[in-house]
C-alpha cells in the first residue's frame, strides 16, 4: 500500500472510476432489457391500472394489424412513462394511450394536457439514445408523438399530436 498522499489519491480515483464504470455497464444492461419488446405484464394492480393495460394491449394489436411494429411497451424512468414505442418506416413513434368511457370533461385525447406532454417529452429524451442504438443503428431517427384515444369501441389515432 503506497504511503505517498498522491499515490493514495491516484489509487482511490482509479477504484472510484472502476466502480462508476461497473455501475454504468449494469445500468445499460438493465435499460437494454427494458427496451426489448415484451409481453404485456400480468394483470396486477388496481382495476384502473388493469383497464389501462388492457387498452394498451388492444392498441398494440390494432397497430400490429396496421403493419406498425411495436418496439417497446411501458418504458419507465424518473421523468415519466411511455406506453408504447413503435416504428413507422424511418420514424420512431412515442405513443400515449388514453381510454375514457365518456366524452365528459373533453374525452380521452383532451386528457393529454401540457403537463403530460412535457413528461412524455422528458421520458422520450431519456430513452431516445437506447432506442436509437437498438433499432436505428445508433443514428437518432426522426421522432413523433402520437396519442391513441379509445372511447367505447372507437379507436382514434392522432398522429403528430404534439411536438417536442
Amino acid at each position: 500500500m503506497p504511503t505517498d498522499p498522491y499515490a493514495l489519491a491516484q489509487t482511490a480515483q482509479g477504484l472510484a472510476r472502476k466502480r462508476r464504470q461497473r455501475a454504468l455497464r449494469a445500468a445499460a444492461r438493465r435499460l437494454t432489457r427494458q427496451i426489448e419488446p415484451t409481453e404485456p405484464p400480468a394483470p396486477t394492480g388496481s382495476p384502473t391500472q388493469q383497464q389501462g393495460r388492457a387498452a394498451e394491449s388492444r392498441t398494440a394489436r390494432h397497430l400490429d394489424a396496421l403493419g406498425v411494429p411495436i418496439l417497446a411497451r411501458n418504458l419507465r424512468c424518473k421523468a415519466g412513462e411511455i406506453d408504447l414505442v413503435a416504428r413507422e418506416g424511418p420514424i420512431l413513434i412515442f405513443i400515449e394511450v388514453r381510454e375514457r368511457s365518456s366524452q365528459r370533461y373533453g374525452g380521452a385525447a383532451a386528457s393529454v394536457n401540457r403537463v403530460k406532454q412535457a413528461r412524455l417529452i422528458r421520458a422520450a429524451r431519456y430513452f431516445l439514445p437506447l432506442l436509437s442504438r437498438a433499432h436505428f443503428e445508433d443514428r437518432p431517427p426522426p421522432c413523433r408523438f402520437d396519442v391513441i384515444s379509445i372511447e367505447g369501441t372507437r379507436i382514434e389515432w392522432i398522429r403528430d399530436a404534439f411536438r417536442a
